[in-house]
């Protein structure tokens, strides 16, 4: 089997802290492990609008920015028949070893709104500060899902903050 996920770092600044949505797994047969908002692309959904219908369904936010959204460029306007969307995101990964092979996008976005309490396949999203979300992978990476670990690594690389207390 094999998945295409658009998947979204939910950024605020609160406090002087920098905040990200975390949420839980709520699918049947499957843990309950905390991941961030995202999820499955149907066929031939451009990547943005995947990513902001998954997010409104898990989180109910509305994606109001996303960081490299300026420089998409698709070409319907030269073929409608075959036309293709390039976009930027904040990183990529693709599963080496498991179950199933998924690719995904990550991007970095902000939104507004208010969080629901149970979304599509998830529950108790929260706004939670990068500095605990740093503490949680350190005492124990495996509450977070199989697919948002690396990416979580990534992003506290990314911000600077691997490793620090």
């Amino acid at each position: 089997m094999f998945i295409m996920n658009a998947r979204a770092f939910l950024e605020r600044e609160n406090d002087g802290q920098t905040e990200l949505v975390l949420q839980t797994r709520n699918k049947p047969n499957e843990p309950k492990t905390l991941e961030l908002p995202g999820g499955r692309m149907e066929l031939y959904e451009p990547v943005l609008d995947a990513l902001r219908r998954e997010v409104m369904e898990e989180t109910g936010l509305t994606v109001t920015e996303v960081l490299g959204e300026s420089n998409r460029i698709d070409t319907e306007s030269i073929s409608p028949q075959f036309a293709v969307e390039c976009v930027q995101p904040f990183c990529a990964y693709q599963t080496i070893h498991g179950p199933f092979d998924s690719i995904g996008l990550y991007f970095l976005c902000r939104t507004e709104g208010e969080l629901l309490a149970s979304g599509d396949e998830a529950k108790g999203a929260a706004w939670v500060p990068v500095a605990e979300i740093r503490r949680m992978m350190e005492r124990d990476p495996l509450q977070f899902s199989n697919v948002d670990r690396a990416r979580l690594m990534y992003y506290l690389r990314h911000r600077g903050l691997e490793g620090k207390e």
